[in-house]
């Protein structure tokens, strides 16, 4: 029995160790080929893409922006469970272990192959899964040989030739983190390489001075401008596409007079415009932190479409990045006044990778998943009724203006505050609007005014602040609601963001000592 015992645990090691093996060789491939995915990121995206949206959501809500992560992780832990569950089978069926770990890599392939995000052909994004089949099948079919290729004492079949595991496993276990390394090392390096070559032009309309007063002086309050490292990141890119500036391009054409073609060199060369505006994620729950505010620089789109001609009928652009994230946008939002931009820059420097480098487009007043599209790269002017974008076809909505909201950043849930300094602070917005008045409740009582900071501009948020001058000890709980410039205040029914975004006030409960 205990033979036996070692053996089944030898074998699930067996699958482990080849399983890992192959993943990273394929990854480390992969990496190596020039716009291919790793065998994990195909299948992640594989998963993504045929995931319900309400898990979607759930996981949006539940894990933030470490949904990627989690997913990842998730993919990982079923691939080394079943080839973990193989390798215990292969102790007594050798072949069909053999035969359930090709079908892990043919399913590695398939995911390759069929991933919407392939920036390579075809037969590129076959050689990372035909790399992990061969390595996972070779280094399992040599660790299983292991187990049965030494004689035991009387009384016992057969045991395990332990050099021979041995070996198998240091290979294996070198070819993985080997690959990984390499995955890891050259990830994104071609447009690591690129974005430090950048230099970004002076705008030609640079953004007023920061308005004096935008900030309340209050501790914990969200910065008005959100550092790119701390900037959220929602989208579904589990690999961040490798777009080099000096190869990315624009084709505009769809419903216009004249088709045109921009390369990055092109497009910094025009007028560039600065703008400070406050994105928001639809996903965002109230109160939630999926918002944050920037300066940007790019070109005008209203600017570019005028040029092509916009043909009479259009009213939407549909939108695709590199790894074929599809957006339809309204056209109104990308040629009135709002200055809606392809941007280069974020907060003075080339936009970060995860951000969209090269060239991503940002749109005052609009959730990001009907305008914000990430390293984007062909823009068609069409109508919705000929479309079918990403997010449409899971059921969100096709115009989706930005939601009047109003966070409370301080205190934090459950915080103690001393009786003599009971400061309520936190943020407001209302892209295109503006935030024309904030009030807060403590309990049950009276809506009370509280102070506004400056407003810079009425697409970024708006700090405010309110002192409890009067507090009483105990637990309480405080509550926010904002009205924008239009007259509108924010309902108090709570609603989920799908399709359009959520409603509702933020509270929060407190200890006064």
């Amino acid at each position: 029995m205990g033979i036996l015992v070692k053996k089944h645990a030898a074998g699930a090691a067996s699958g482990l160790l080849a399983a890992l093996a192959g993943l990273g060789a394929g990854s480390g491939v992969a990496a190596l080929l020039s716009g291919a995915a790793s065998p994990v990121v195909s299948v992640g995206n594989a998963f993504i893409d045929a995931t319900p949206g309400a898990l979607k959501d759930w996981a949006v809500e539940t894990f933030g922006e470490n949904d990627k992560v989690v997913l990842i992780g998730g993919v990982l832990g079923v691939v080394l469970l079943i080839a973990a569950g193989a390798g215990v089978l292969g102790v007594h069926r050798r072949r069909l272990a053999l035969a359930l770990a090709a079908v892990l890599g043919l399913v590695a392939i398939i995911a390759a192959v069929t991933d919407r995000t392939l920036l390579a052909d075809w037969w590129v994004a076959l050689i990372p899964g035909v790399v992990t089949s061969v390595v996972v099948v070779g280094v399992f079919a040599w660790l299983l040989g292991s187990l049965d290729a030494a004689p035991e004492p009387a009384g016992e079949t057969a045991g395990i030739a332990r050099r021979r595991f041995l070996l198998g496993a240091l290979v294996a276990g070198a070819v993985a983190l080997g690959g990984g390394a390499v995955a890891r090392l050259n990830s994104g390096l071609e447009a690591a390489a690129s974005r430090l070559r950048v230099t970004i032009p002076k705008p030609t309309d640079p953004a007023p001075p920061i308005a004096r007063g935008v900030v309340t002086g209050v501790d914990g309050v969200s910065p008005y401008l959100t550092p790119n490292a701390d900037f959220y990141r929602v989208d579904t890119a589990l690999q961040v596409p490798d777009v080099p500036a000096e190869s990315w391009h624009l084709r505009i054409h769809g419903m216009v007079d004249e088709e045109l073609t921009l390369t990055y060199a092109e497009l910094i060369d025009r007028p560039l415009i600065e703008r400070r505006i406050t994105l928001t994620c639809v996903s965002n729950q109230v109160g939630g932190d999926l918002v944050g505010n920037a300066t940007w620089i790019g070109v005008r789109l209203r600017d570019v479409l005028a040029e092509v001609g916009i043909e009479p009928g259009a009213d939407a652009v549909l939108s695709t990045s590199a790894d074929d994230m599809t957006i339809g946008t309204p056209l109104e939002a990308l040629t009135d006044d709002r200055d809606a931009i392809l941007a280069v820059a974020m907060n003075g420097e080339p936009l970060p990778l995860e951000h969209g480098f090269p060239v991503r487009m940002v749109v005052p007043g609009l959730y990001g998943f009907v305008s914000a599209t990430k390293w984007v790269v062909d823009l068609e002017v069409t109508r919705f009724a000929d479309i079918s974008a990403y997010w449409t076809d899971r059921d969100w909505s096709e115009k989706a203006p930005i939601k009047t909201a109003s966070r409370i950043d301080v205190p934090r849930s459950f915080q103690s505050l001393p009786a003599d300094d009971v400061r309520i602070a936190g943020v407001a917005w209302a892209q295109t609007h503006g935030i024309e008045r904030v009030e807060v409740r403590v309990d049950d009582g009276e809506w009370a005014e509280a102070e506004l900071a400056a407003q810079d501009n009425i697409s970024t948020w708006r700090q405010w602040r309110w002192r409890w001058t009067d507090p009483t000890p105990g637990t309480h709980e405080v509550t926010v609601r904002a009205t924008d410039a239009s007259g509108y205040t924010q309902t108090s029914e709570r609603a989920e963001p799908r399709p359009d975004g959520s409603t509702g006030w933020h509270s929060v409960q407190f200890t006064v000592d």
